[in-house]
């Protein structure tokens, strides 16, 4: 009699579905491009969250902004972010006052400190933004932009500068 052979090892399914495989390719995606980044900000004490309200702050500069404008313009949503204005503040790169207008409302500027800091900034953030995708064409990135856009389309509010 013949020996058998071994019964081949049922295939482990790794992903429930498409939308799944996509969903945490994104994540992985996401995760592995961040640690670059963290990296970078972490020179500067600093987290991509409060780089981001300080680049929006200075889109607006010499303008102070509200801060629920200010948190409507956010890449991802911020749990704390009287804290972490607070952080910024205490680092001299922000200021906030009263709106003379509507005194319940707290306006948000960008100090010199502030523009001196996303100055010093800027190229390191260049070199990191090629190091995480500089290997894709433009006509990659384009297409890869529009596909994000598409996917978080029905997710997105009317009102949202990321529609």
């Amino acid at each position: 009699m013949a020996p058998s052979k071994p019964k081949p090892t049922p295939r482990l399914r790794r992903f429930d579905s498409p939308e799944q495989e996509a969903y945490l390719a994104l994540w992985r995606t996401y995760d592995r491009l961040r640690a670059l980044e963290d990296e970078l900000f972490a020179r500067w004490e600093l987290t991509a969250q409060q780089y981001n309200v300080l680049r929006l702050l200075r889109a607006a500069h010499p303008d102070a902004v509200p801060t629920l404008s200010l948190v409507a313009r956010l890449v991802s949503r911020a749990p704390d972010v009287t804290r972490m204005l607070d952080r910024l503040e205490t680092a001299g790169w922000i200021a906030r006052t009263r709106s003379l207008t509507d005194r319940r409302a707290v306006l948000v500027g960008l100090t010199e400190s502030g523009l001196k800091l996303l100055d010093a900034i800027a190229e390191p953030l260049r070199e990191c933004h090629a190091k995480q995708l500089g290997h894709l064409s433009a006509g990659e990135l384009n297409s890869l932009i529009a596909l994000l856009k598409t996917a978080r389309g029905p997710h997105e509010a009317a009102e949202s500068p990321w529609r």
